[in-house]
Parts: structure tokens; C-alpha cells; sequence
């Protein structure tokens, strides 16, 4: 759903759509050069003429890296759908002929074109509920790349843009989250194959920057500013709604504390409040928000 998209990808598309000929999603992989993409209604990629491969990025896994780099975690389990339970024998068909076609082009070391979709109901349910329609599909002009290909870990990274870049092992933990993948325990970089306090951070910035998102609000992150907070929300005009100081929760990290920054940010800022997301790292992450004066009631709250 459009909710679950990030607010710079889902920009993207929306400026997309309206520019061009309203098509339906069928006819824009036919104008792609996929002369057989009205057998294939339901394919997860295509070969086009020319031998170019075009799949389909679902905008609500997109992560937005460094630099404003977008990504995607594709899970090489074929059996597995994203939102848990078994495949049928068509959906893992699909999944298997889409790997295929990536990893063709990971081998030849050349990039695919991309039709970015949102759909009408939760991602996570996009292939177990018949009532899953596209919403809205668009091209990607910026052409995209297999990043990395581990069969390892299960999963590969789809980069769009220059080669070169990859997502950082937080960025990485988050996206895993976004999707809904089990951590394989090699994502983060600590000798105890646990997750770090910057990876549970950046998870708990993800979801936090999702749920304001979806419902309305606009996120500006403004960490490192030294502004004593993460987030600045704001409504729909602009007008600044709350300044969060965002902090996560994991089996691994289970101790809140404020920096100086923070400290000094929740008694200057009127509109400061911390939120804390716990289980940061899981498909379920939960969250409470708290008043400056109620940050000591936060459980692990370390003064």
C-alpha cells in the first residue's frame, strides 16, 4: 500500500504516473518490448526484446540508503513468500523464473529496467490474499542492478543507479525488517553476530519514519544535526507537529539513555518527545511515545 512507501520513492512514482499516458499495468511492460506480457499478467519479470530483462520492484521494499540511494533486498527463497507461509506452485514458479532472470544479469554484469509497483492491499499479503491488484505501476527510467548475490544468506541486493554503492550493514537490518526476512546473523558487523546499537537505531528510524508516514505526515531526519532529537514530523503544510527523539529496543540492546544533545533538546524544544520502538529488529516492532518529563518511565531507561 501507498502508506508503506517511502515518502521519496513514492514521490517519484506519483510524478511519474501523472506525466505520462494513463496505462494499464499489463500495457506498460508490452511498451517495454515485452510482446507476450499480456500472457503473463502475472509474472514478477519479463525478457524483452533485445534480451533485456525487466522486473518488478515493489516500491513498499525500497529502502533509501546514503545519498539518497534506493535499494531492495530480494529473498532468494523460492518456497517462502516475504509475509511467511508456503508458496503455491505457481507463485514459486514465478519467483524461481524472476531469480533466474537476475541472476543472468548479475552474471553478465549488466543492469535490468525496472516497473516500480504499489499495491492496493498490505505488502505482506500480496501473495497470500486474493483481493491483491496492482495499484499503480510505472517505469523507472534510472536502470537498476544486482548488487550482490548471496545464496549464503538468501538474499541479494537490487541497487538502483551507478555501480559501486552498497547498503550499509544497518541499512541492511532495516530493510530486512521492512521486509519481513528472518536476520541470517551475518548482517551485523560484532564479533557476537548480534546486532549493533547503530542497527537497531536505524531500524527503529525506518519504522518510525513509516508510521508517521502512513498517516499523512511528512519525516525530516536530522540526526547528527546535533538538534538533540531524530525527526522532525510535520503535517501536510509543513508546520512542525513534533521533534522525536528516536531510540530502539532488540534482544541485543535493551538500555535507553539521552545523550547531551537530547537532554538539552527536551527541556529547549517545546515539541520534543521521545519515542521508543521495541523489538526494533522484528516484523512486529511496537512503540510509546514519551513526554521529557516521562522519559524515566521508559522500561531500560538509564539516567
Amino acid at each position: 500500500m501507498e502508506k508503506e512507501v517511502d515518502p521519496q520513492v513514492l514521490k517519484v512514482i506519483d510524478e511519474k504516473r501523472l506525466s505520462g499516458p494513463r496505462l494499464t499495468p499489463v500495457e506498460i511492460v508490452a511498451k517495454m518490448g515485452v510482446f507476450d506480457a499480456r500472457d503473463k499478467p502475472f509474472e514478477y519479470a519479463w525478457l524483452a526484446t533485445g534480451d533485456i530483462v525487466i522486473a518488478t520492484v515493489w516500491a513498499e521494499y525500497i529502502g533509501v540508503g546514503a545519498g539518497g540511494r534506493w535499494f531492495m533486498l530480494e529473498s532468494l527463497d523460492t518456497q517462502q513468500r516475504a509475509g511467511g507461509g508456503a508458496r503455491n506452485a505457481n507463485q514459486s514458479q514465478r519467483a524461481k523464473d524472476r531469480l533466474e532472470l537476475l541472476k543472468k544479469t548479475f552474471d553478465a554484469g549488466q543492469g535490468f529496467r525496472a516497473v516500480l509497483q504499489t499495491n492496493r492491499i498490505a505488502i505482506a499479503e500480496v501473495e497470500s490474499s486474493k483481493n491483491s491488484k496492482v495499484s499503480t505501476r510505472v517505469r523507472d527510467d534510472e536502470e537498476w542492478h544486482v548488487a550482490a548475490w548471496e545464496p549464503d544468506r538468501k538474499l541479494a541486493v537490487l541497487v538502483r543507479g551507478p555501480r559501486g554503492w552498497l547498503p550499509t550493514d544497518a541499512e541492511l537490518v532495516a530493510a530486512r525488517a521492512r521486509g519481513s526476512m528472518p536476520d541470517d546473523g551475518n548482517t551485523a558487523p560484532s564479533m557476537s553476530g548480534q546486532a549493533s546499537p547503530d542497527e537497531v537505531h536505524a531500524a527503529a528510524l525506518n519504522y518510525v519514519m513509516r508510521h508517521f508516514n502512513g498517516y499523512g505526515y511528512k519525516t525530516e531526519q536530522v540526526t547528527g544535526q546535533g538538534l538533540g532529537y531524530d525527526l522532525e514530523v510535520l503535517d501536510k503544510k509543513g508546520a512542525t507537529l513534533l521533534k522525536v527523539a528516536v531510540k530502539g529496543t532488540s534482544s541485543s540492546v535493551t538500555k535507553i539513555r539521552l545523550s547531551d544533545e537530547e537532554r538539552a533538546g527536551s527541556t529547549r524544544e517545546v515539541l520534543w518527545r521521545m519515542l521508543v520502538v521495541s523489538d526494533a529488529l522484528t516484523a512486529s516492532p511496537t512503540h510509546k511515545i514519551y513526554k521529557p518529563t516521562e522519559v524515566t518511565n521508559a522500561p531500560g531507561f538509564e539516567a
